[in-house]
């Protein structure tokens, strides 16, 4: 017999009428008394009565549930009270009462109740047969958050889904403040839905090992495990995941303060199929744990991230070492692993399948470790590098020659990094390389090397530099000269670049521009847009103006003349009036989906007629702090262009 639990959740599903103690009662001659329910009249007292099966012990109540003949029988059991609900919940879908009939003769035939023969079986199924038919699918999801986490909701959903297979996916996201979920819930969701293969847990702090165990004893399917921010979890209820869920192959815990390498090794023992690790900011966690995950799945072990964890030289060597199966490797904030960790890493030799690598706020990861990485990592096409403040020219340059593989270069805040540098990797890269990118790199500076002995790089198609306050407009020709097959082009938060320098660029580029971003730039004016305009309106699909304040309705007229295929366009907080959206309004422009005028305070009501017209095709429209415009213009256009969301 399980255990049975008599909980009060939320409130009652049905609700009874408060009677006073003493009732004044009218009783006509020709009319007996009318009393409903089961009261009984004492001196003109009513007394409640408890309804009769209310006085049956939990026990017996259980087992008449437990025979209740199908899904929507139990479900509209449940619905009687809080008790009954909690009581179906209890209940596992191996202990429902099932037909004794031999199978092959349930299969044949069944018995005729007037007759008491067998009869052939072969029309419809019972509710009871349907049940079975699609029980253990486990195709469903459901995902509640906040106050709609409660106990009382788990229990329902448990119940309710049962009949069709279970869950296949749960994600709870917060708990109530007052009616918390708890491991009663939890455990609820593991009887009622053993084919569970998804359970993903944030912020949860009721919840522990309990209801791990029951998710442990009753959900064997299960393949993907996300804990986050779940402290009444320990190592024991990791444990017996693992020991009871071999099919798992992704594994996610972050911020569980009291999960440490115990449970880790045992999931590195029993997990054999361990796709995805992602462990984070985990202070219990150390090398052992990591380790014992690394070796043991190294077959199939895919995707790795690692977090703001006391790991140190031991574990990158053994990344390095055991990680022939990684495609995708994060390592972040990793305080305890030097140059040498990160050194062996790359010289092991063992990354041979490794695509994608990121390293954020990692002091060991220097120009000789990246280097080393360039060189044991032959198949590394993607690398992002953020906050690692010993990374420097020399390093960046080793790279890009020793990486023959690479397509993408993300540098983010790596301080050391230099416009010299960012050059010369340029110049010196495979022919595979598509995309830079840099971001907030202040070493950046508007400096103007030696570029005749630097080899353009043919093979890139989008370069990105953004917020890097010193980058200037010197530096833009020379990058001309070096890109000159450039599709994308990102310079957004660039205060120093002019038209003067930026013009020129645009000329450099041979197979026209497809989006452009050039939202800060606040220096550039109108001539930039009709240069852009002429040289790359027929390419164009993707233009970002924002807050480019010195542009005007002329910009807007040589867009609309010029660029057919345009489909986005942000002109946020420029100098644009209602003339400007009108002549747009009349242009070339067959499929523009995506319109920002955010901020545009020239623009009125004016402009709902040129606004209704563009919005025929339009997804996307932005009229955020438009002041001019009011609350009844942007109501019309609400209601008129249904297909088109509306930001006011």
């Amino acid at each position: 017999m399980p255990t049975l639990v008599n909980y009060s959740g939320d409130g009652d599903f049905y609700t009874r009428s408060s009677f006073c103690s003493l009732v004044d009662v009218y009783c006509p001659p020709r009319k007996h008394p009318r009393i409903s329910g089961p009261f009984v009249v004492e001196s003109s007292i009513f007394k409640a009565k408890k309804p009769s099966i209310e006085i049956l012990p939990d026990e017996c109540l259980f087992e008449i549930l437990r025979r209740l003949p199908g899904g929507r029988e139990r479900s509209a059991s449940a619905c009687v009270s809080n008790r009954w609900l909690m009581l179906l919940s209890s209940i596992r879908s191996s202990e429902f009462y099932r037909s004794k009939t031999p199978q092959g003769k349930l299969d044949a035939a069944k018995i005729d109740p007037i007759s008491n023969n067998w009869v052939s079986s072969n029309t419809e199924l019972s509710s009871e047969d349907r049940d079975l038919e699609v029980e253990c699918d486990g195709y469903l999801t459901r995902s509640i958050e906040g106050k709609k986490a409660t106990d009382v909701r788990l229990a329902a959903i448990a119940v309710g889904t049962t009949s069709r297979g279970g869950l296949g996916k749960l994600s709870i996201r917060g708990s109530n403040s007052l009616r918390i979920v708890t491991n009663v819930g939890l455990s609820a969701i593991a009887r009622g839905c053993p084919s569970l293969r998804v359970l993903s847990l944030w912020n949860v702090p009721s919840i522990g090992d309990e209801g791990l165990f029951e998710i442990a004893r009753e959900c064997h399917s299960l393949e993907m495990l996300d804990l986050c921010q779940c402290p009444s979890i320990s190592n024991k209820g990791v444990l017996a995941i693992a020991e009871n869920c071999p099919n798992l192959t992704s594994f996610t815990i972050e911020s569980c303060s009291n999960v440490g390498n115990e449970s880790l090794q045992a999931v590195g023992k029993y997990c054999t199929k361990l796709q995805s690790v992602t462990i984070k900011d985990c202070p219990f966690v150390g090398d052992q744990g990591v380790a014992s995950i690394l070796s043991s799945a190294s077959d199939v072990l895919t995707k790795v991230k690692l977090q703001t964890l006391n790991v140190t030289d031991f574990s990158a060597a053994v990344i390095g070492h055991y990680g022939k199966a990684i495609t995708n490797l994060v390592l972040s904030g990793l305080q305890n692993v030097s140059q040498k960790g990160f050194w062996v890493m790359g010289s092991a030799q063992g990354l041979h399948t490794l695509s994608s690598l990121t390293i954020t706020s990692c002091r060991g990861m220097t120009d000789l470790s990246l280097e080393a990485v360039g060189r044991g990592c032959p198949n590394l096409k993607q690398i992002c590098l953020r906050k690692c403040c010993f990374v420097s020219d020399g390093g960046l340059v080793a790279f890009a020659k020793a990486a023959n593989s690479l397509e993408s270069l993300q540098f983010e805040e790596c301080n050391r990094i230099t416009q010299a540098g960012i050059l010369n990797a340029l110049s010196n890269c495979n022919s595979k390389l598509k995309s830079v990118s840099l971001n907030k790199c202040m070493a950046v500076k508007d400096l103007s090397p030696e570029s005749s002995m630097l080899s353009p790089c043919e093979s890139l198609r989008s370069l990105s530099i953004r917020s890097c306050p010193e980058f200037g407009s010197t530096s833009l020709a020379i990058i001309g000269k070096l890109c000159p097959q450039l599709h994308h082009l990102d310079l957004s938060g660039l205060c120093g670049i002019t038209d003067s320098g930026l013009l020129p660029l645009l000329e450099s580029f041979q197979n026209g521009l497809a989006k452009v971003n050039l939202s800060g730039c606040v220096n550039l004016t109108d001539e930039v847009v009709f240069s852009l305009a002429s040289l790359h309106g027929g390419t164009l699909e993707s233009l970002n103006l924002d807050g480019c304040r010195n542009l005007t309705d002329a910009s807007l007229l040589a867009v609309a003349e010029n660029c057919p295929l345009l489909n986005d366009i942000d002109v946020s907080k420029c100098s644009i009036t209602n003339s400007g959206i009108a002549v747009l309004s009349h242009g070339v422009q067959q499929n523009l989906q995506i319109l920002s005028l955010s901020g545009c305070s020239m623009i009125s009501n004016k402009s709902l007629p040129s606004l209704k017209k563009l919005g025929r095709t339009l997804v996307g429209l932005n009229l955020q702090h438009c002041n001019s415009i009011s609350n009844s213009t942007i109501q019309f256009l609400t209601e008129t262009l249904w297909r088109c969301d509306i930001l006011s």
